[in-house]
């Protein structure tokens, strides 16, 4: 990662308890149709995975307005392309606020490009909904994370690999950012509290769209000669999924050797692979809270509605998508009963919104801006699916790791202490910065 890059992550990282005073921006109340900012990523490293956001958005908005839109008005989508460009998430954002006036802000894949846009909606009191799992270490009002935290994904992933696989030894990685850091961070602090030696675990960054696997891939393999049970635990993002996976491939590498563990591959990411490569992949792993091959009937309303949108039977779904599905439909319900779409409203009105997700459970909006989501872990089919091989009820998630001793004590409240860092140890609403 660049030296510039680092110091926008430094910048941007300081997860704020209280932010200062906002302007309230005019929003769509004052206009014909309501707007809504969709913030993903159609070129650039990041395109393989946010266009599909971009296309589900565009779906959920089309059918509510088939239904008659939000209080009245058809909603009207404003699509821009950040470009994979963390810096031009923020600029696109704040455009979207200003120029735009929308009334919230569906978008953002990598915690780096959250991170970018997070200083412009506190500043401008938005609303931004980010659909994709994280790592925890954040709570702002302006912001709902309807993707996992880290005890809603990577922790119970690890309990996966220890209890049902019996892994010894650990191979964390990642590509080099926010997420894949402070993620790693928590699960090597959980893992040595779980017995598992430092030495034990090996931690490997790279840059976004890394394409040469050889030597990490030949280095995790190495982690084998002492007859431990090596698995891998994956947060590489992005278009750099597709090298690692053929190059595990190439190497003879199958999950009864050395299982891996991903958390930001899904059925996207494995549509890019030929027949082949998945055929070598079979019975490898991912942690998600949804999967396409679930069978409920919501889910299978969503996949019709889908493949009827796109005019492509073939078009997979995903976790991010079901993260928005939910997400955007709350919005719906809060608008409705806040009668309005300013920001101050719809804060207020998100906390306690239940709306059923594609699992078979029901998810619901916390104090702390998360959801209560199920656990599923998932294993590779040859035809790119997943087995769900293990499910949990819906967890609650958790915006601070009770495995790091400066979050250990925190908690995020928007509703009845208004703070999203509350140190239940002094009582008192503190702030801390992210190390990365």
């Amino acid at each position: 990662m660049t030296n510039m890059n680092r110091r926008q992550m430094l910048l941007t990282g300081a997860a704020m308890a209280v932010p200062l005073a906002a302007p309230t921006i005019l929003r769509a109340a004052d206009t014909d149709t309501i707007k809504l900012g969709i913030l993903h990523s159609l070129s650039g490293t990041m395109a393989i995975s946010e266009t599909t956001l971009k296309d589900t958005m565009l779906m959920l908005i089309a059918e509510q307005n088939a239904k008659g839109g939000v209080l009245g008005k058809k909603i009207e989508p404003v699509v821009v392309d950040p470009a994979s460009n963390w810096p031009l998430f923020a600029e696109k954002a704040r455009e979207l606020l200003t120029v735009d006036k929308v009334a919230a802000i569906f978008g953002c894949w990598t915690s780096v490009s959250r991170k970018s846009v997070l200083p412009v909606v506190e500043e401008l009191n938005g609303l931004l909904y980010y659909p994709v799992q994280y790592e925890g270490q954040e709570s702002s009002k302006n912001v709902f994370y309807t993707g996992a935290a880290p005890n809603q994904q990577a922790i119970p992933a690890v309990d996966y690999f220890l209890n049902e696989l019996g892994v010894q030894k650990f191979a964390l990685l990642g590509t080099d950012y926010v997420y894949p850091r402070t993620t790693n961070k928590i699960l090597e602090a959980y893992l040595q509290q779980k017995g598992i030696k430092k030495e034990d675990i090996f931690i490997n960054y790279t840059p976004f769209g890394q394409s040469d696997w050889s030597k990490i891939v030949a280095d995790v393999k190495a982690l084998t000669a002492d007859g431990k049970q090596v698995g891998v635990i994956s947060t590489i993002n992005g278009d750099a999924n597709i090298g690692f996976y053929k190059e595990l491939a190439a190497s003879g590498i199958t999950a009864d050797d050395i299982p891996v563990v991903a958390f930001s591959v899904g059925e996207e990411e494995l549509s890019g692979l030929g027949k082949g490569d998945l055929q070598n992949l079979v019975g490898q792993l991912a942690a998600w809270n949804y999967f396409e091959s679930v069978d409920t009937p919501e889910n299978e309303a969503f996949i019709k509605a889908w493949h009827k949108f796109t005019g492509d039977p073939k078009r997979v779904t995903n976790d991010p998508m079901e993260a928005h599905y939910i997400g955007f439909n709350m919005w719906v319900q809060a608008a409705e009963q806040a009668k309005s779409v300013a920001s101050d409203a719809i804060q207020e009105a998100m906390i306690g919104q239940k709306f059923p997700n594609l699992t078979g459970t029901t998810a619901e909006m916390l104090t702390n801006h998360h959801l209560t989501k199920p656990v599923l872990i998932g294993e590779i089919r040859a035809d790119g699916q997943f087995d769900v091989v293990k499910k949990t009820a819906p967890v609650p998630g958790d915006a601070w790791s009770d495995y790091l001793p400066e979050s250990k004590y925190l908690v995020s409240d928007w509703k009845g202490k208004h703070c999203g860092m509350f140190n239940t140890q002094t009582n008192t609403c503190v702030q801390i910065k992210s190390n990365y």
